[in-house]
């Protein structure tokens, strides 16, 4: 039985990783696009020594890691160089992914966690595509609270990826996290419940 591929993705903030999970708890497998972008550029990667030859040393901690912090200031003030670090880093997830769900050979429903799904437009290699929502106050006001971002930074943060409005034309379930946990546990219930059915539904 061919599995079905999800694609699940939200806006920074929107409790996507709550989402994923929720997901993998009940048998879901899980694939991390972030995960994976930091494996391909860890010390010793062919992924790290383009980075650095591309951004330069500053971008390196001491300890020989990539400064992720000091790399994100760089590219979310300057599309370009976004665009640089997106042609050297998504290649590589894009293989590293396909290779995890070659390992997972039987699982019914296979998720992969993207969250630059619809910048990349990527929802047609997808046979669903989940996106959390909540309204941008309350993803501005997690940002604040969570990660302790200023006003600015999480607008910035916002501004770098695509509108809510995109990421929902993509989405053929739309989960909503603006409740609290307990709102949040009986959605992916039931959003369980409908991925298995549809995985069925599609292995016919």
């Amino acid at each position: 039985m061919r599995p079905l591929r999800v694609g699940l993705t939200g806006g920074i903030g929107a409790g996507k990783s709550e989402v994923a999970r929720r997901l993998a708890s009940y048998g879901a497998v899980v694939i991390d696009a972030d995960a994976v972008a930091r494996e391909v550029v860890a010390p010793g990667t062919p992924g790290l020594a383009e980075v650095t030859a591309a951004f330069g040393p500053d971008v390196l901690r001491d300890d020989g890691t990539l400064d992720r912090d000091r790399l994100g200031e760089l590219v979310f003030a300057d599309e370009s160089l976004r665009m640089k670090l997106n042609a050297i880093i998504h290649p590589r997830v894009g293989e590293r992914m396909a290779e995890l769900e070659r390992q997972a050979h039987g699982a019914p429903v296979i998720v992969h966690d993207v969250p630059l799904l619809a910048e990349n437009h990527l929802a047609g290699n997808f046979d669903e595509v989940v996106v959390v929502d909540v309204p941008p106050r309350i993803q501005a006001e997690r940002l604040a609270r969570q990660r302790g971002m200023s006003k600015a930074q999480a607008a910035a943060r916002m501004r770098a990826q695509a509108a809510r409005e995109e990421r929902l034309a993509v989405a053929t379930i739309v989960v909503d996290n603006s409740g609290s946990l307990a709102e949040l546990d009986r959605e992916i219930g039931e959003l369980w419940a409908e991925l298995r059915r549809r995985a069925l539904a599609a292995s016919r």
